[in-house]
């Protein structure tokens, strides 16, 4: 037994795991409440920049991401229609030679399971399935946890890493208000071995186009590529991630764009879609001995590559703070504090990344080309992802 808080996490993503084994690295109790009747992530990718990966390293995974993750030589960005190609920024060694750790992209189900191997390791039977947050409170020193059914739990803390729609959310923070951006999104994984030699480059590759965008990029050795494409239309509003559409219709929401693109699409064997909606991050994520991490407090648009990586990063502060701290409530303020500016700048940062991949002015070719050296320019660069790629959680401030 510890005389440390017991710890209380709803959802059982990759931030919620993240936070876990953090928190049992550092001899804290530590249960987790996942809605899902069995563990398991949906088949789709995930990029995890530097800032990412130097707290899964940290944490001791080095090896176990290593296995599973795909390390691209670097990124790119690429007319719509045209193809062509501007550098975004080097990757793979360049990564570490910058920033001090790699940039992978993750099969999100073979990320999700590297967390999972550890965190049961660490403490067998804390992950509770089929455990669906339905409300909480708070009762003197305790948090009481309501799970649909009518079971309960009891901790010391409780940390909401229960997703976009958090249940915990609503009972600190009342409804949240999204409003739809105009954009829908297209996500698939595609077996490399159906497509034509050398289609897929080894890097991870930004279509930019007037009103949408794609982004490809290999997962799980090479072995797949992962396709999300975005396209403003007002017609699908429903924000699933489990919704599935057709390949025709996907196809016809890049009419006119690039062969490669068209390949991509035709090859795509389970097309998923759901409607993009905004949300302002909240003021605080903290009320007594009640935090929320991840998409619970400041969920983003897929703009920057960076939802899951704040998600990780949460983790490992929360469990920074509520280490150093004696009294719970004093370290999800210092946890609060410490994340607030930072995810609040990458969640506009984002949107207005949109702006920049959706412009009108690259549907013509010669604007465009100009629009590009402009926009992506290695000093512009620079100045928009420098600041992520540099942030260390093992060592900030808590």
């Amino acid at each position: 037994m510890t005389d440390k808080p017991h710890v209380m996490i709803a959802g059982a993503g990759i931030g919620g795991l993240t936070a876990a084994l953090a928190l049992l690295q550092r001899g804290f109790e530590v249960d987790v409440y996942e809605a899902a009747p069995e563990l398991g992530e949906i088949g789709a990718g995930v990029q995890v920049s530097a800032n990412g990966t130097r707290v899964l390293y940290h944490l001791g995974l080095g090896e176990a991401i290593e296995r599973v993750g795909w390390p691209p030589t670097g990124k790119d960005i690429r007319i719509w229609n045209t193809g062509q190609t501007w550098p975004l920024f080097d990757l793979g060694t360049q990564s570490i030679e910058h920033y001090g750790y790699p940039y992978f992209m993750f099969h999100r189900a073979d990320l999700h399971a590297v967390l999972v191997d550890a965190v049961l390791a660490a403490r067998p039977g804390c992950i509770h399935l089929d455990s669906r947050v339905a409300d909480m409170a708070q009762d003197g020193g305790d948090v009481v946890l309501r799970l649909d059914g009518g079971g309960s739990a009891r901790g010391d803390v409780l940390i909401g890493a229960d997703g976009i729609h958090s249940a915990v959310r609503a009972a600190l923070f009342g409804p949240d208000r999204p409003k739809f951006t105009g954009c829908m999104a297209w996500r698939g994984i595609i077996d490399v071995a159906r497509l034509p030699d050398g289609l897929v480059p080894p890097v991870g590759s930004l279509w930019v186009g007037p009103g949408g965008h794609v982004v490809h990029y290999h997962v799980r050795g090479g072995a797949l590529v992962n396709f999300v494409g975005v396209r403003e239309r007002d017609d699908w509003r429903i924000e699933s991630y489990t919704a599935e559409g057709t390949v025709e219709e996907c196809l016809a929401d890049y009419a006119g764009w690039h062969d490669t693109i068209q390949i991509l699409i035709r090859h795509i064997e389970r097309p998923m879609k759901w409607a993009l909606m905004d949300r302002e991050p909240l003021a605080r994520c903290t009320l007594g001995r009640v935090t929320l991490l991840g998409d619970a407090c400041h969920p983003m648009l897929p703009f920057l590559a960076q939802g899951a990586v704040m998600a990780i990063e949460d983790g490992l502060i929360i469990a920074r703070c509520l280490d150093a701290h004696d009294d719970p409530e004093v370290a999800l303020l210092r946890y609060q504090e410490a994340r607030l500016e930072r995810c609040t700048k990458t969640v506009h940062g984002s949107t207005e990344n949109m702006k920049r991949i959706h412009n009108q002015t690259l549907a013509d070719p010669e604007v465009a080309r100009k629009f590009a050296d402009a926009q992506w320019d290695t000093e512009s660069v620079k100045q928009r992802y420098d600041w992520l790629f540099t942030y260390d959680a093992t060592s900030v401030p808590v």
